[in-house]
């Protein structure tokens, strides 16, 4: 396969049978995303997608979902909580079949104290990874950390805002001399803010590429015009084909920002979304 438009993919079965769930979901007629389709990426959820509910709230919430995959904000695994309480939280966590990816954004300062303490909780938290918004200053503590917890450190990058991380290269720029454990976390709805393409970085970062968040954007450099995965502009079957070619190994995580009180409709949309187009690419490369 060659190109995969957005147009092909609602021509494909598969993306008649997403665009039908989110359909159904935009009616209220369903609570619940379609079943996940076998395919080579793990599509997840961002926790900060449930950032006004509790853990128990959130963990129901992926269950409508039928994600296997998250990522945690400290709202629901909190920073401030002893060692004990935050064991009990991922085995809590565990004990409802998710496998946890990884934890933040944390802000890491450069301040040696703080960030040993940091890495200490994400140990704690059972986060294999923390996505990170470093003080450049810091990357020579945080490179010794990473090493001593074995915990991988990716930089989220957080679009024009961001005077040190704007864009996935200036963060892959800091790291890519640096020890395998520290990478990037690419933001693709940030990224596409900055004038940059999302997929190309991905492409140009593979080797250091642990996390995705997922959004979607009306207007490409307009950080208020969020909307559902696939109603935007941003090329994700482009994105997916990307990912699955370099063999991207992380969590495909949908971080959805807009409708905080009522989340779940358009999480649903959006997962149903990223299931087609994964769905449609698994079916195309096998035909």
């Amino acid at each position: 396969m060659t190109h995969l438009s957005r147009r092909a993919f609602f021509g494909t079965t598969a993306g008649a049978v997403a665009w039908t769930a989110i359909g159904r979901a935009a009616g209220a007629e369903s609570n619940t995303a379609p079943p996940a389709a076998s395919g080579a990426l793990k599509l997840g959820v961002a926790s900060y997608s449930m950032r006004e509910f509790s853990l128990d709230k959130a963990l129901e919430m992926a269950k409508t979902l039928g994600v296997k995959h998250m990522t945690f904000k400290d709202v629901h695994i909190p920073r401030t909580d002893p060692p004990d309480t935050t064991r009990a939280l991922r085995a809590k966590i565990e004990a409802a079949g998710i496998t946890i990816m990884g934890g933040g954004t944390i802000t890491l300062p450069n301040d040696p104290v703080q960030i040993k303490k940091d890495f200490e909780y994400a140990k704690n938290a059972g986060f294999p990874l923390i996505f990170t918004a470093p003080d450049p200053a810091a990357l020579n503590t945080i490179e010794e950390m990473a090493k001593t917890y074995d915990i991988k450190v990716a930089i989220h990058n957080h679009g024009p805002e961001d005077k040190h991380w704007p864009r996935p290269q200036d963060a892959y720029a800091a790291v890519k001399s640096r020890d395998k454990r520290l990478g990037l976390c690419i933001d693709v709805g940030h990224t596409l803010r900055t004038g940059t393409d999302p997929v190309q970085a991905c492409r140009e970062a593979r080797d250091r590429l642990y996390d995705v968040h997922v959004k979607d954007l009306a207007v490409k450099t307009d950080k208020d015009s969020q909307v559902e995965v696939g109603r935007g502009v941003i090329d994700f079957p482009a994105l997916f084909r990307t990912l699955i070619e370099i063999g991207y190994q992380g969590q495909v995580g949908l971080e959805y920002e807009i409708r905080a009180k009522d989340p779940l409709p358009g999480m649903i949309e959006s997962i149903a979304y990223m299931r087609g187009v994964l769905a449609a690419l698994t079916a195309t490369n096998n035909s």
